[in-house]
């Protein structure tokens, strides 16, 4: 039976009007509906849309997913990206950030069933995934997919994991889990419009693919039909939230919570409750009031299959180099380079002119907490000829003599020219030496990104770097070897000895 259109009130300047005797009305049609023979089950038939091809195409593809080989580029990024993930949740259990996720866990834990890293917590798959989640992202340590605005591994990576725990999944399922959540959460975005987007609506896009790759990876680590993955989509469109305020946040909390945590512990939770049985709208990104409507943006479902199955987009997300804010990257690469061919020390230096674009400029100048201030990372670049996670995270180290002095030396410029070169982030280093010697460097394509990619190697180093101090060496070395060969693990919670603390 077909959604009855004459059941509404007449429309006016475009919009449905609904009365008691309109909805009076659409009552008794779905109740008299409900006792047809053969409806019972979907019994509100009336409501029910039908599905586009769009939806038709995505929702299996998600379904098929938890089976389907992955190739083996993809394969191995995917392995890079859940160390790096793993690695800023390890590190993020040392921050403050870090330290409330915990308390919060272990307040409200659960049952005793997926694990909390870099703790001895153990805990619900939806309490764990916000705890990781949150974990993740406590400073600026995890992964980016710029032309989408988001961070995928923060909330991907511990909805599987929760959900994976949850059912006992192998590690081939856990790979293939998190890199549909890579797929799907960015191209939502694509649908909204990406940076444009967040600006015009003042949402926050980082949220709303966080949202929707975490669903997407649970629902791949419960392995939902193709039905159930229209519902999981429902339900993720009626969770996905944030609001564009985090950036007003200077603990780093409420950012956690809105880029990764809320959205893991959403996805999570919609997987659970189709899987138990949650029946939901079949098409919600077509048909009246769909997602992208109610999002005053009516965007083209297409670009949510464009070479789905060609294009995986784990392989366009970054790697930082640093464990900084995205705009402060290109600044340090450029300094690096600069030491690399004509070495110097910080007394040496004059003068310190930074080029960025406007809008990155404005995030990270003079702020209050050190990986996301630009002029502090800067002079600790001076100082160490290097920027360490600690050093990134010694917000005492700010008022320092010796970095005060160096600081002062550092000049931020907002550049337009710059600024029309984004999502690309470059950025212009110009060093004047005591002696009137002029150093520069221009940084197009930054450390870490899809046009100058970090090898495994390298990867790896700075993995270690993140993960020894809290688990130790030998967990650290074991636990990367452990993720390098996680297609061989037959379930998934053989991980969690070597996740957290002893």
């Amino acid at each position: 039976m077909r959604h009855n259109r004459n059941a509404r009130g007449p429309a006016e300047n475009g919009k449905v009007n609904f009365t008691r005797r309109n909805l009076l009305q659409r009552a008794s049609l779905i109740a008299g509906a409900a006792m047809i023979p053969g409806v019972a089950g979907r019994s509100i038939v009336l409501a029910a849309d039908n599905v586009s091809p769009v939806m038709a195409k995505l929702s299996t593809y998600m379904s098929e997913a938890a089976d389907r080989a992955l190739p083996e580029q993809v394969i191995e990024k995917a392995k890079q990206h859940i160390l790096d993930t793993i690695a800023a949740m390890v590190s993020g259990s040392e921050l403050p950030p870090g330290h409330a996720a915990l308390k919060f866990a272990r307040n409200y834990g659960g049952e005793k069933i997926a694990t909390v890293i870099g703790s001895n917590i153990v805990c619900g798959p939806i309490e764990a995934a916000l705890t990781n989640g949150l974990l993740a992202h406590s400073d600026e340590t995890d992964d980016s997919h710029a032309p989408s605005e988001s961070h995928p591994g923060a909330s991907a990576v511990p909805a599987a994991l929760a959900v994976g725990e949850k059912f006992g999944i192998d590690g081939a399922h856990f790979i293939r889990a998190v890199t549909l959540g890579y797929d799907i959460g960015p191209r939502v975005n694509f649908v909204l419009g990406g940076r444009e987007f967040r600006i015009e609506t003042h949402r926050a896009t980082h949220s709303i693919a966080g949202n929707f790759g975490a669903a997407a990876a649970a629902g791949c680590a419960v392995s939902l039909n193709a039905q159930q993955m229209r519902w999981l989509l429902d339900y993720a469109s009626q969770e996905a939230s944030g609001i564009a305020a985090w950036q007003r946040d200077t603990d780093h909390i409420e950012k956690g919570f809105v880029f990764a945590a809320g959205p893991a512990r959403n996805g999570v939770t919609a997987a659970l409750l189709v899987q138990s049985g949650w029946t939901g709208v079949d098409d919600i990104f077509s048909g009246a009031d769909n997602f992208f409507l109610a999002n005053q943006h009516p965007g083209e479902p297409a670009a949510m299959i464009e070479k789905l199955g060609e294009r995986y987009e784990i392989v366009g997300t970054n790697i930082k180099k640093w464990t900084v804010g995205s705009p402060i990257q290109a600044p340090l690469d450029a300094i690096e380079n600069i030491l690399k061919k004509h070495p110097f020390n910080a007394d040496q230096v004059q003068s310190v002119i930074v080029r960025v674009a406007t809008s990155e400029a404005s995030i990270v100048d003079n702020r209050e907490v050190p990986d996301i201030c630009l002029q502090y990372m800067v002079a600790v670049m001076l100082i160490d000829k290097t920027a360490s996670f600690k050093a990134a995270h010694d917000k005492p180290r700010m008022q320092d003599a010796e970095v005060i002095r160096q600081r002062a030396k550092v000049q931020l410029i907002k550049d337009s020219e710059l600024q029309a070169l984004m999502p690309r982030r470059d950025a212009i280093v110009e060093i004047t030496l005591a002696d009137g010697t002029k150093l520069s460097d221009h940084v197009e394509a930054v450390r870490g990104t899809t046009e100058n990619p970090m090898p495994r190697d390298e990867v790896v180093s700075k993995c270690t770097d993140l993960m020894a101090p809290v688990l130790g060496a030998p967990t650290t070395k074991a636990l990367i070897e452990k993720i390098f060969s996680v297609e061989k693990v037959k379930d998934i919670r053989e991980l969690r000895p070597l996740l957290q603390r002893t």
